[in-house]
């Protein structure tokens, strides 16, 4: 059995093994010995007896960045090729590959690596052990994996420079690149840590990332949350202020009333690592960029890995996800709705039931609440119906949406989307007062109090009010989809500028224009586009928080303010339906109605100097009356099903949205409840919802 145990840094402490040189050096110099030991501290409490795996694809540079590692850490370097395998077999790695074929050599490597044992070691392992399951748990048992992200043409490239000219794996007509990209699915099954490396990166640099990675890893109270409406001071003091992203999830809303954001900021991602996830799939990008913002001592790389599988599967009609489209001139759609639901909202709310299942302690129940101004009450019943059965008996739904607020379409949705965990109540009044009343009931802890001694079960959050909510939509609409954007331009995506379009609702083009946010004389104003039709925008105060550079008494200071609302309006439907129109006309195009106000403001921007990315944020066949309006078409049937139907008799580009008609068709006839703008009300509802799922 080949051991390594770490015994160097005591070594070098030892009287016996001091030179005169060094003892002279110390004597003149008294901080060497104090650094020296520092160095071995550092090291050991970096992550102790445990072993520092590299894996990665052959020629990803695992060997030279393990050596380096090892060298700043004075710990042992172990190459599994040249010190393990080939010492065992007595021939080269490439001479037992040609003699014993692809898989028998999986098979004795695979024991080779089983009789090996290392302890405070750096290990590089070979392109191939992953592929061997027993040998990668032994191994990932003693230490912490770190996984080499190189893009495969990187790798092709230097594979062939370096004239490799067989691997494991390899037959004929089978391509280097098949082979590559099948061997993924195990780097993502083992490791703990991803580290992105761009091709011009040398291998100083990736070690260097490597150290930066594990101690991220090894150092969970890095990654807090504080609320937006928290002071400098209680941050720095009132530790117990702080949550984890876990606690997050759960919570949605902070104790003051504000929302959580990251203590530290967002990730940063240099543009080179940003170019080697450009040849990644949209779940391969997506799980590189959430490692980075889930710590995983919260959820570990593997479970996120599985997560983010189920979540974008089988579950979109697209198999890009998230296309972008050439719409005309310098003018692109990026397509957000080829989710279960039709809409943007499924790129969260698909993963958000998975991870917030996840987090939450098993020894209590959660009720879900969400308000709705049209698209996210189905994406939230679809996402949370998708659980496993024994998740959805300790999870319930209750949406809220505005009763006469949303498309006939939306409703039949939302209602047909019910299931006996989930339902959908209509009240009597608009969005903003369903998002309200649901953070009043979150703040009141008389309320939540008596939820939990009664029945055993806490509130939850499915709104853009909960950071698991933003994370999916890092680029991705409503202002969480926007300020998503401004997170990624943060994050390092080379994004000039984001431009946020709005309807006759346009309160944040105003307060974006002139800095001032006044509700006293505004009401909020039914139109073709009711997922904008918004005033108070909860991720408006991330965006203050992010602007105002954290300084959370001045937010807190600036929504003490906010009065009543008023009277306001300007005339921009013509707009919206005429564009709708004309993009038909020209491209045979549909746009639903939200994209069309972005269309008109992009138009108008007359800004040829770049790419314009414009987000198409819904399927239009849930907006089906206006689509028809602009589109011109006199009878219009008032059956939604009869509308697609009809809709898709024009043979229109993108194609009917086929889940949604089929869910129409099915369970487009079910009830629902009503009730009146009242907060007793909405008490009472909740209440029963609980008593009938969970008692």
């Amino acid at each position: 059995m080949f051991h390594v145990v770490q015994h160097q840094p005591v070594r070098l402490l030892t009287q016996t093994n001091l030179s005169s040189t060094w003892l002279k050096l110390m004597l003149s110099r008294p901080t060497a010995l104090v650094w020296i030991w520092k160095s071995w501290l550092s090291s050991h409490s970096l992550v102790g007896n445990k072993n520092i795996i590299l894996m990665g694809p052959p020629g990803a540079g695992k060997t030279t960045v393990g050596r380096i590692v090892a060298q700043k850490l004075d710990r042992p370097a172990i190459d599994i090729d040249d010190d393990v395998l080939e010492a065992a077999w007595n021939m080269s790695v490439s001479e037992k590959l040609q003699d014993v074929g692809s898989e028998q050599f999986l098979e004795e490597e695979g024991k080779a690596l089983l009789k090996f044992s290392a302890s405070g070691s750096v290990i590089s392992l070979t392109g191939s052990n992953p592929m061997h399951a027993a040998s990668m748990q032994h191994v990932k048992r003693s230490g912490i994996v770190v996984y080499l992200d190189v893009p495969a043409a990187v790798i092709m490239s230097r594979l062939q420079s370096m004239k490799v000219d067989r691997i494991v794996g390899q037959a004929p007509g089978v391509s280097l690149k098949d082979i590559l990209q099948f061997r993924k699915q195990f780097y993502q099954r083992w490791h703990d840590i991803r580290v992105l490396c761009a091709g011009d990166v040398s291998a100083e640099v990736v070690a260097e990332k490597v150290l930066d990675a594990v101690k991220r890893h090894q150092n969970s109270q890095l990654e807090t949350f504080v609320s937006t409406r928290s002071s400098r001071s209680e941050r720095s003091t009132d530790r117990d202020s702080h949550k984890y992203f876990s606690d997050v999830i759960t919570e949605g809303l902070a104790p003051d009333g504000g929302l959580f954001v990251p203590q530290r900021g967002l990730p940063k991602f240099t543009a080179g690592e940003w170019q080697s996830l450009i040849e990644a799939t949209y779940i391969e990008r997506a799980q590189a960029v959430l490692e980075r913002c889930i710590h995983p001592a919260d959820i570990p790389a593997s479970k996120l890995a599985e997560i983010i599988g189920t979540a974008y599967g089988e579950n979109f009609t697209c198999s890009k996800i998230a296309p972008v489209r050439h719409l005309a001139g310098n003018q692109f759609l990026l397509e957000l709705f080829h989710g279960p639901t039709a809409s943007f909202k499924d790129f969260a709310l698909q993963l958000v039931p998975h991870v917030f299942a996840y987090c939450i302690p098993r020894s209590c129940n959660y009720l879900v609440l969400v308000a709705t101004s049209g698209d996210t009450g189905s994406a939230v019943l679809d996402g949370f119906n998708r659980l496993q059965d024994t998740d959805k008996q300790r999870i319930a739904v209750m949406n809220f949406f505005p009763e006469d607020g949303v498309s006939p379409i939306q409703k039949w949705q939302m209602i047909g989307c019910q299931k006996e965990n989930a339902w959908s109540v209509g009240v009597r009044s608009d969005f903003d007062f369903c998002q309200t009343a649901i953070k009043q009931l979150f703040t009141n802890p008389d309320y939540t109090g008596f939820l939990a001694v009664e029945y055993g079960t806490a509130l939850a959050a499915a709104n853009s009010i909960n950071w698991a909510r933003l994370l999916p939509q890092i680029p991705t609409g409503n202002f969480g989809n926007i300020l998503a954007a401004l997170y990624a331009k943060r994050m390092g995506v080379p994004i000039r500028r984001c431009v946020c379009a709005s309807n006759e609702n346009n309160v944040l083009t105003d307060f974006i224009r002139t800095g001032v946010y006044d509700l006293r004389a505004r009401k909020l104003i039914p139109t073709f586009s009711p997922a904008v039709d918004i005033l108070k925008s909860s991720n408006l105060e991330r965006y203050l928080y992010m602007i105002a550079h954290e300084d959370g008494q001045l937010v807190a200071h600036l929504y003490n303010q906010l009065e009543i609302k008023g009277p306001f309006q300007l005339g921009t439907e013509e707009d919206c339906l005429a564009a709708i129109h004309s993009v038909y006309s020209t491209t045979g195009y549909i746009l639903d109605t939200h994209t069309a106000v972005a269309k008109v403001v992009a138009d108008r921007l007359q800004d040829r100097s770049c790419p314009i990315i414009i987000s198409s944020t819904a399927h239009y066949s849930k907006f089906a009356p206006a689509i028809l309006r602009a589109l011109r078409i006199a009878e219009i049937n008032q059956s939604p099903v009869s509308q697609l139907h009809l809709l898709s008799s024009y043979g229109p580009l993108p194609p009917v949205h086929w889940g949604l008609l089929e869910t129409l068709k099915k369970r487009g006839h079910e009830d629902h409840q009503v009730c009146a703008a009242d907060m007793s009300v909405l008490m009472s509802h909740i209440e029963t919802l609980i008593q009938s799922h969970f008692m």
